[in-house]
């Protein structure tokens, strides 16, 4: 889908939620508010389950901001 065709779709949307009722427009706004946290959340346990997954491979260092330096220093 093209920059535009997305754009022009988003426009019809906005277009089509303003002609709704201020309150149906608050009731859609709440489930879209709920359903953002949700995959926020969602994102975020999936973070979570690879970053554990990592830890458990050992690809995680644990360390100062001193031995994150130095590793730069030593890769360059």
């Amino acid at each position: 889908m093209s920059d535009r065709h997305k754009t022009s779709v988003f426009q019809d949307v906005i277009e089509t939620v303003e002609r709704f009722s201020l309150e149906d427009r608050e009731i859609l706004l709440d489930i879209l508010k709920k359903r953002l946290v949700e995959q926020r959340r969602l994102q975020l346990v999936r973070e979570i389950a690879e970053v554990r997954q990592d830890y458990k491979e050992g690809k995680i260092q644990f360390g100062t901001v001193d031995d994150f330096l130095a590793a730069l220093d030593e890769e360059l």
